[in-house]
C-alpha cells in the first residue's frame, strides 16, 4: 500500500501561483511514478504532469500546462510538488495526486499517462482560479 497526502490547493486570481504537495508513505516499495490529474464537473479526469524516477525520462506535461506548471520530487521525503504559475480560470478543478510502483510505475509514466494505470490516489485538493 501507498498512502498519499495532498496539500496546497486554494483560490487565486488569474495570473497567480499555487504549489501543490503530495507526500507518500506507508509503502514497501517506493513509488517510481508520481503525478497529478485534475477533474472539473462534467469533464473526464485528465493527466496534468508526471515524474518518473526509475530511469532517464523527461517529466510529462499536458499540453495546456507546458511552460506554466513544473513537477518536481524530493526523493529524500518521497514528496512530489506541482508548481503552478500563470494560472488561468480553465485550470480550475479538483487536483489529485497519484502514484505507482515497480513495473506498473514504469508503464504508468512511460507508456501513456492515464488514470487507469494508477492504483494509489490522494484525497484531492480544490484549485479555483478566478478571472
Amino acid at each position: 500500500q501507498v498512502r498519499l497526502v495532498e496539500s496546497g490547493g486554494g483560490s487565486v486570481q488569474a495570473g497567480g501561483s499555487l504549489r501543490l504537495s503530495c507526500a507518500a508513505s506507508g509503502y514497501t516499495y517506493s513509488p517510481n511514478c508520481m503525478g497529478w490529474f485534475r477533474q472539473s464537473p462534467g469533464k473526464e479526469r485528465e493527466g496534468v504532469a508526471a515524474i518518473y524516477t526509475g530511469g532517464d525520462t523527461e517529466p510529462y506535461y499536458y499540453d495546456s500546462v507546458k511552460g506554466r506548471f513544473t513537477i518536481s520530487q524530493d526523493n529524500a521525503t518521497n514528496t512530489v510538488y506541482l508548481q503552478m504559475n500563470s494560472l488561468k480560470p480553465e485550470d480550475t478543478a479538483m487536483y489529485y495526486c497519484a502514484a505507482e510502483v515497480g513495473y506498473g510505475g514504469h508503464l504508468a509514466c512511460t507508456r501513456g499517462f492515464v488514470s487507469t494505470k494508477f492504483r494509489y490516489w490522494a484525497q484531492g485538493t480544490q484549485v479555483t482560479v478566478s478571472s
